[in-house]
Formats: C-alpha cells, structure tokens, sequence
C-alpha cells in the first residue's frame, strides 16, 4: 500500500500498486511525485521505486519513417500506350480508319518513348501492339481502296 502527495500538495492514500498504476497511465502522477511506502518514514519520488521503474520506462524509440528507398514503387501501366491500342483497334474496324489509326501510332510511339524514359512503367507490348495495328489499319485501308478502284475499272470496261 502506498500514500502519495498530490499536485494539489494533498495527501491521497493508502492505494495499491495496481491503482498508483493506473494513476501514472491517466497522468494523475509522475515520476517526481511523492510516494510513502507503508511502513516507511520517508517520502520518496515515485521514479525512484524499483517496482515502478518500468512505468516511467522511456519509450521505445520511434520507428522512422519509410523513405524512398524503402517504399516499393508500384509499376503503372502508361496510360498513352492503352490509348494507343484502343486507336489503332478502333483504326481496324472502323470506316475513318485512317484517321485512328494514325492517332493510335502517335499515341504508341509516344508512350514507347515515355516507357524508354521511365523504366518503371508498364506497357511496352500495348505500345507495339499499336504500332503494329495501327500500320495493318493502313495496310487494310490502302488494300481496300486499290480493290475499289480494281473493281470500279473493271465495270466500266466491261465487254459484255
């Protein structure tokens, strides 16, 4: 059992361990607060007993922050190259192919370009897969519009 000396310089008591604990957690005593053991004469600061020591324990030190060596970087896929892939899709597919076809190359190289910039992006096979699609939608264009005019020929010098 213990008595101890409060801020307001009253005494408070007799407490037991549990309870003089409880007090140093909800900071209603400290180290430097005075403390009588039962039985003992003398008025002593509380720090000083060994079966608080471990109360007034420093903290652990705290654990430093994550800097940016420690913190993974999160590979992001480019948005220029999924642009890119959607266009020259598009470019296929559509009847103003040349025109997504092209806006997918550019987009494409752009984002190839980005990637050799920045290793820690994602896409590199989105940007050449439209690059590649978006020069088949040329191709495809050109082979139509030649079989047009091949067709287009033939019917006006037909014979028959």
């Amino acid at each position: 059992m213990y008595k101890i000396v409060g801020a307001d310089q009253k005494e408070y008591g007799p407490v037991t361990a549990g309870e003089l604990r409880q007090w140093i957690t909800e900071g209603r005593a400290d180290a430097q607060t005075l403390v009588q053991v039962e039985g003992s004469p003398e008025w002593k600061p509380l720090g000083t007993l060994p079966e608080f020591a471990d109360a007034f324990a420093a903290p652990s030190a705290p654990q430093p922050l994550p800097t940016m060596a420690t913190v993974p970087i999160r590979e992001r896929t480019n948005g220029m190259a999924v642009a890119g892939l959607v266009l020259a899709v598009l470019g296929l597919f559509l009847c103003c192919g040349p025109i997504f076809s092209t806006l997918g190359l550019i987009f494409s190289a752009v984002a190839l370009s980005q990637i050799n910039q920045n290793p820690a992006q994602r896409g590199r096979s989105l940007a050449i897969a439209g690059i590649v699609l978006s020069i088949l939608g040329y191709l495809i264009f050109v082979g139509l519009l030649s079989t047009r005019f091949v067709w287009r020929g033939r019917r006006r010098h037909r014979f028959f």
